[in-house]
């Protein structure tokens, strides 16, 4: 057996390296025996649905019989449409998380760190039904998460994701990370609200990262780590130049983690 990678190290273009923890075997069992639930109670309700609506349809001559051959067909092919596109469904408009994952504190992320693709969605879904051979006991996917470095099943390892654990980012200290008087951000929470809606947790973590790591780069790199940062901010939430003139890129990503962070205690 190989040796087990417990984190995802990543590395942003802008210099900024963070670590994600890799989820355990244990908790993505616990993950699937959730989803499983799910899709057990989903199929439940559409054959009490059909059902219904056949012993509906029963006293109808003709109508009756026929929406009876259909409803034991229809059964059969929603069955196999839960069932597949569950998972895939969840995942995607989730970014990465099912029900169980959610409830787990898990998500599927592109391996290299990237945004995950709709083909990777599909793939890895796909693949699940070899995964679980034989008969439903996930033996060659348990086989191939204990084998692999990242705890990867098949599924994992052809769409090139990792299923990893989230973790609570801690609060920072606001006087820490605002420096030189109060976020002109918290003007206009309006702008403050929009900023939090369009940032993911992975890229307010890379924010934070370069603020409280700032120490740790030389002038120069410093200055194209939070030019580049700064200048993404400003594209997903402009603030209007009355607030933003004068403040270099370093201040303004240190009001953005303020702006992002200071809603977690409220």
């Amino acid at each position: 057996m190989l040796g087990k990678t417990t984190s995802l190290e990543v590395r942003t273009p802008e210099g900024v390296t963070f670590h994600v923890p890799i989820a355990s075997p244990v908790s993505r069992c616990l993950s699937l025996g959730i989803d499983w639930f799910c899709v057990l109670a989903l199929i439940i309700l559409i054959s009490f649905i059909l059902n219904a609506a056949s012993t509906i349809f029963a006293a109808i001559p003709v109508i009756g019989d026929t929406f009876s051959d259909f409803g034991a067909g229809a059964m059969i092919v929603l069955q196999f449409v839960v069932t597949t596109f569950y998972g895939m469904i969840c995942e995607w408009l989730l970014r990465g998380q099912t029900i169980g994952k959610r409830l787990m504190k898990l998500r599927v992320i592109d391996e290299r760190g990237l945004n995950l693709t709709l083909k990777q969605v599909i793939i890895r879904n796909l693949f699940r039904n070899l995964d679980i051979l034989p008969s439903m006991f996930y033996l060659l996917g348990g086989i191939s998460c204990a084998l692999t470095k990242r705890c990867q099943r098949l599924g994992d390892i052809a769409a090139g994701t990792l299923v990893v654990r989230e973790v609570k980012v801690s609060q920072p200290a606001i006087s820490d990370a605002v420096v030189g008087g109060e976020n002109s951000f918290a003007t206009l929470p309006h702008l403050e609200a929009r900023l939090r809606q369009r940032t993911t947790p992975e890229e307010a973590r890379i924010a934070l990262d370069a603020v409280s790591r700032r120490d740790q780069l030389d002038s120069g790199d410093r200055l194209e780590v939070f030019s580049q940062i700064a200048d993404y901010f400003r594209e997903i939430a402009e603030f209007p130049d009355e607030i933003t003139l004068g403040l270099s890129d370093e201040q303004y990503v240190r009001n953005v983690v303020d702006s992002l962070f200071r809603q977690a205690t409220r």
